[in-house]
């Protein structure tokens, strides 16, 4: 099985990214589930159902957040309505939405993706492993599911790693969201989970985390905010990560960074 998780999606440039690369790569690489993180894509803030239809029509099987998750209000609503836009799972009981589901692979698999926040320098949410516990028991690799995703939505790469650690063997793929910067570190655990610290952001990288530099820069320099900050709008590189999954174990044979277009070096699996 392929599978192929995208980092957060930024703004416009990020948007684009998704709708000119990502229906193309799923027809030549025989991609079989999609998983886009699409916190920053509405402005780069939050997510619209607009936004999250568009990336479900590109050939995204399911969308996930993190911090950004109710910056559209909108979203409050449209996510009960929105089975495969998945906030994170650690959120307090009675938030709407859900943080995980199962979605059904373009080869039949049954897959569950997870979405989990952090709470080093983050929102004070309830233990991100203890709600990746209860999803993964809920739904374990190998009886329930065929293969298992977890996005980790957090700053610390301390935390990321301990939850990659911690899921080994349980999960196919751990995967770092929010940093919007792309590590090196990919590699497949000795249980089988295949890991990445962060997969990087989609979206223009002749910025400050996706944002028009000027803003950013004015703000470390004076401490002082003189306008709002706004995605950057050049070309745009598409960043995620692939794993090959064995069929009968659910768990990684393979992992490599994806990074097409715009200012960064291309990277395509030696294994499509």
């Amino acid at each position: 099985m392929r599978l192929l998780f995208v980092g957060d999606v930024v703004g416009r440039s990020g948007r684009n990214a998704i709708s000119d690369i990502l229906p193309g790569l799923i027809a030549d690489y025989g991609l079989d589930l999609v998983v886009v993180n699409g916190e920053n894509a509405a402005g780069g803030f939050g997510i619209t159902e607009e936004i999250c239809q568009d990336f479900l029509d590109a050939g995204a099987d399911v969308v996930t957040t993190g911090n950004h998750a109710w910056d559209q209000r909108e979203a409050l609503v449209f996510i009960e309505r929105q089975p495969q836009l998945l906030r994170p799972a650690n959120y307090p009981p009675g938030t709407p939405g859900r943080g995980a589901t199962v979605a059904i692979a373009r080869n039949g698999a049954r897959v569950l993706v997870v979405n989990v926040m952090g709470r080093v320098y983050m929102d004070a949410l309830d233990d991100p492993f203890a709600a990746a516990d209860r999803e993964l028991n809920a739904c374990p690799l190998g009886s329930m599911v065929d293969a298992v995703v977890v996005d980790m939505h957090a700053e610390a790469t301390s935390e990321k790693q301990a939850m990659g650690h911690y899921l080994d063997g349980r999960a196919s793929l751990v995967v770092g969201t929010h940093t919007h910067v792309p590590t090196a570190d990919y590699q497949i655990f000795d249980g089988g989970t295949a890991y990445l610290s962060d997969a990087g952001m989609t979206g223009d990288y002749d910025s400050v985390l996706g944002m028009e530099k000027d803003e950013p820069v004015n703000r470390f320099l004076r401490k002082i905010p003189t306008a709002r900050f706004q995605p950057a709008l050049g070309e745009p590189t598409l960043c995620g990560v692939a794993v090959e999954v064995n069929d009968s174990t659910g768990l990684a044979e393979a992992i490599e960074p994806v990074r097409i277009g715009g200012r960064l070096a291309e990277a395509l699996p030696t294994f499509w």
